[in-house]
């Protein structure tokens, strides 16, 4: 049975639709996932994010080795029924958290070794050491240990993270074995256009079951993002999933969708929910604002979501001052359904051949606002 399979390309550009098959379902693509970095997404229960329609989330391999540990899931019968989610979960290797979140880390052929932001332990991550830690957590996509290439490094240092990151992949794989688990291989290369034209073809030797597109959206001008996209993507099969690996804004979804990514997560809507910054058609406000005292509109009047359906620009204004947990509850019900009618949006468009306008005017209304944040 096919993993992935293409059911509309778009005949006047790269965007396309698709079905991710997993042993939790199928999912949809062009798709986004919420982040739950600790099994959780912050703020709302399972039964929040499944009514919103989201068919895959994804978790965080670092955080969950270091707490509760990866042994505690195992024995709670694995990631899904920890956390009460009986969809898709994708899991990252945690390279890139054992990097940025350490004190102290260090890279070798071996692996990255770290020491615990949490209690200072010191702890190693090889490639087989986090294919174990990841077949205990028993997610759905798991992605192998790989190196994110600090942004404006020398090319000496991004050809060998490059080398390493594709010989970890082999011995991931190796470690891997025959499993329900699906192994994507990750591409880097820095921001050298040849560099990542040449990881994805080696990457791709080694035949992985999706591919995914990391070391992006970390500081870069967005044109500099696309650019290495393009370059990414140049050599990658038609029939692999393709992941974005950490981006969600609206206008940034719109672009890497025109360029044939199929996946992508990011933080960012459930973090700006929390620090009162709401999605809406016209960009994004800042619900704190005085100007939303006596807003009773719902936050988008397009929205069809639990917040915007019940409660009104002022009473969640008046929650955020009051210190109310609820405030961040609503706003981050509101983000992500906001991204999830707008990705549905898209695959209609798709379908109908009519992405490229979709696109624009989704654009043109979305800057049009002198009051939105960003």
């Amino acid at each position: 049975m096919a993993i992935f399979e293409t059911t509309c390309q778009s005949s006047t550009g790269r965007e396309r639709t698709g079905i991710l098959t997993t042993v939790h379902g199928t999912v949809r693509t062009p798709v986004f996932m919420p982040v739950g970095t600790q099994a959780t997404i912050k703020g709302l229960t399972p039964e929040q994010v499944a009514e919103i329609g989201f068919e895959i989330i994804l978790s965080n391999t670092y955080h969950l080795y270091l707490q509760p540990g990866d042994d505690v899931v195992r024995e709670a019968g694995g990631l899904h029924r920890f956390m009460h989610w009986d969809r898709s979960i994708l899991t990252d290797s945690g390279g890139f958290q054992a990097m940025s979140l350490s004190r102290i880390s260090k890279k070798s052929d071996e692996g990255i070794e770290f020491q615990s932001f949490i209690d200072g332990s010191r702890h190693m991550f090889t490639p087989e050491r986090v294919i174990a830690i990841e077949k205990n957590l028993d997610a759905d996509v798991v992605m192998p240990l790989d190196i994110c290439t600090q942004y404006l490094s020398e090319r000496v240092m991004a050809e060998k993270d490059l080398a390493r990151t594709v010989s970890w992949f082999g011995r991931a794989k190796k470690a891997m074995g025959e499993s329900h688990q699906l192994l994507f291989g990750i591409t880097q290369g820095g921001f050298y256009g040849d560099l990542r034209e040449e990881s994805t073809e080696r990457i791709m030797e080694l035949e992985p079951q999706g591919f995914a597109i990391g070391g992006l959206s970390v500081g870069e001008e967005r044109q500099l993002t696309m650019d290495m996209l393009d370059h990414s993507l140049l050599h990658a099969p038609d029939d692999c999933p393709r992941y974005f690996m950490g981006l969600g804004d609206p206008i940034g979804i719109l672009e890497i969708i025109s360029r044939g990514v199929d996946m992508f997560d990011c933080v960012l809507p459930t973090r700006v929910a929390r620090n009162q910054m709401v999605f809406t058609r016209e960009g994004v406000v800042k619900i704190s604002k005085k100007i939303y005292q006596r807003d009773f509109r719902p936050i988008d009047e397009d929205c069809s979501c639990y917040m915007c359906r019940n409660y009104t620009r002022a009473y969640l204004r008046h929650l955020f001052k009051a210190n109310e947990m609820l405030a961040g509850t609503l706003a981050t019900i509101h983000n992500l359904q906001f991204l999830q009618t707008m990705i549905g949006e898209i695959r209609n468009a798709i379908a109908a051949g009519t992405f490229a306008e979709y696109k624009r005017a989704f654009i043109e209304r979305y800057t049009a606002s002198s009051d939105r944040v960003w």
